[in-house]
């Protein structure tokens, strides 16, 4: 077994790979190497050995620097430091390259695709954009966040990627040590704070301020949810990726649509729009709280049914109708080949698929090719700038 940790070893940095960090070799070995960019040379301080034939470390000093390079604007994007951001220290325009990169590797790699990609920066820039998130707390009752792959709290005096109204009205203040602390803020500009501890292996949830419902709006119509669940963090994404779900699905009046992972219903809404009160729509949704709020949210439309179980028991146990289009946004581990034989199964013209991840959309994608599904459209959003995180929407047809 060979252990590289703690040695330092100077590296030519390859391609960008999936997970925040480039692709480097030093003796035969694989590198992962964050805090570089592809193209330079650096010295790289190996921080995580477990022998084989790869192992990860973080660039210390750059010997030739990329054109892309900048200063990161916050000093805790570093070595050692909060492992929040990942390419703080390209420009915004590098970054939507590399994300691209690692888009177009992951449809080559998984789908057998060749796809130009290109990622779409949104409105508002670089900083200020995350309206949602959850802080930890340290032994000193200290707000932060946790270091690259470790439970290490790093503590924050402030967040250059946070919205105002976010991790400014959490820090400087003392919380239960080793607590959670979830703060958001809503298209009403509230704050809404909960501190989360575990007491006897149960989780206690404690308010601090705000409510326990948030507003948000996108489509057209304001959204009502739980403060802490789940929402798109960039103020412009969940109107951006409504309205490439309404232009691709093709539905038609008195046509059935399901939305799958449907959260609070706002894909549905959109499809709902479109097959008009004589067509149907059908929401699934795992969370209970969202799928009771996506129902609220919703009954203003009679043509929208809302189902609470998880995706894979309702598409075989709920007598559903054959949709003419899905639209489906699952979390980061993708749909699996479950759900996709499931959706296959009953041919659907076009299927839209919504994706955190690009490798899980990748694997499904080859899925859904082994049922006669082809992607013919794909559209990426820099919807979290300064991580590695992007958002895509893929058109598969029939």
């Amino acid at each position: 077994m060979t252990d590289w940790t703690g040695r330092r070893v100077e590296v030519e940095v390859g391609a960008v790979a999936h997970g925040g960090h480039c692709v480097a070799r030093a003796e035969g070995r694989v590198v992962f190497v964050r805090h570089a960019l592809p193209g330079e040379r650096v010295i790289v301080a190996i921080t995580d050995d477990k022998g084989g034939s790869f192992c990860r470390g973080d660039a210390v000093e750059i010997l030739t620097a990329s054109p892309a390079r900048v200063e990161p604007p916050c000093p805790l994007a570093r070595p050692a430091g909060c492992g929040g951001c990942d390419w703080q220290h390209a420009t915004g325009e590098e970054q939507r390259n590399l994300k691209a990169a690692v888009v177009a590797e992951q449809l080559k790699r998984l789908a057998g695709l060749d796809w130009d990609v290109e990622v779409e920066e949104l409105a508002g820039g670089l900083l200020h954009w995350r309206t949602r998130t959850r802080l930890a707390v340290d032994r000193q009752g200290r707000p932060g966040f946790r270091a690259h792959r470790s439970h290490k709290v790093i503590p924050v005096e402030h967040c250059h990627i946070a919205a105002p109204g976010t991790v400014d009205q959490v820090v400087g203040k003392k919380w239960k040590p080793r607590a959670e602390v979830d703060v958001s803020v809503d298209a009403n500009g509230r704050t809404h704070i909960s501190e989360i501890t575990e007491v006897r292996r149960e989780t206690v949830t404690r308010r601090v301020s705000g409510s326990a419902v948030a507003v948000e709006r996108a489509a057209r119509r304001d959204w009502r949810l739980d403060a802490h669940g789940f929402w798109q963090v960039h103020p412009d994404a969940a109107d951006m990726l409504a309205e490439v779900v309404s232009e691709w699905s093709g539905a038609k009046p008195s046509a059935c649509a399901w939305d799958l992972y449907a959260g609070v219903g706002l894909f549905a809404a959109v499809l709902a729009d479109q097959v008009g009160p004589e067509g149907s729509v059908i929401a699934v949704e795992s969370s209970r709280r969202a799928a009771e709020d996506g129902a609220d949210n919703l009954s203003d439309l009679p043509q929208v049914r809302v189902f609470a179980g998880m995706v894979e028991q309702v598409l075989v146990d709920g007598d559903l109708p054959d949709p003419d289009v899905v639209v489906l946004d699952p979390p980061r581990k993708g749909a699996g080949r479950e759900v996709v034989d499931a959706i296959a199964a009953r041919s659907p013209e076009r299927v839209i698929y919504v994706a955190c991840d690009p490798a899980s959309l990748a694997r499904d994608v080859a899925s859904f090719a082994g049922h006669g599904y082809r992607l013919t459209q794909l559209r990426a959003f820099d919807t979290f700038p300064m991580t590695h995180h992007v958002e895509c929407v893929a058109l598969l047809e029939r």
